[in-house]
This record gives C-alpha cells, structure tokens and sequence, in this order.
C-alpha cells in the first residue's frame, strides 16, 4: 500500500512539476498599445503607448493629435506601418512594436 502511496505522489509531482515549468510561457503579457515612432529610417521612439506617441509625430508635422492617435490605434491592431507626413529628413511613420 506504501509504494502505492509513493509511486502516486511520484506522479503527482512531477505533473506539478512540468505545469510549473510550462506557466511562464502561457503567462506572458501582450503588449498592446505600444508602437514605435521613425524618422526616415531612424527609430526616434521605441515602444511607447499610442498617445506619446501621437502629440510627437504630430508635432514633427505640423497636424493635429487626433488624428494621429487614431492611426496610432489602426496601427497597433493591424500591424500595418503607417505614415504620418513626409519631412525634409524622410517620412515620418507609426509601425508596430
């Protein structure tokens, strides 16, 4: 009846065991609402919530936030990259983080 006992928490524990080692991988975060903002080809923001990241690309073009955080949303959901204007230093762009 012991090695009954034994062989059952044997069992047991190495199921605990691997559904420890297998949690970590189920629990990792999703990070929505972070996107990177570029200048050309330079990455001047780097995964930052849509809002920061609105007020600066439009404050390098000259347009109003507003619509530039609904890009940022289209953004974050599609994966798509978007552009915001065109600069003298190249195209001022929302891509997914």
């Amino acid at each position: 009846m012991n090695f009954l006992r034994a062989g059952s928490v044997a069992a047991a524990s190495s199921l605990i065991f691997t559904g420890a080692m297998m949690a970590p991988a189920q629990a990792q975060p999703q990070q929505n609402g972070l996107v990177n903002v570029n200048v050309g080809d330079v990455t001047i923001l780097e995964d930052v919530n849509i809002g920061i990241a609105a007020q600066v690309a439009a404050q390098i073009c000259g347009v109003k936030v507003g619509p530039v955080a609904v890009l940022g949303v289209a953004v974050d959901r599609s994966g798509d990259t978007r552009t915001v204007c065109q600069s003298d230093q190249g195209p001022v762009t929302i891509r997914q983080n």
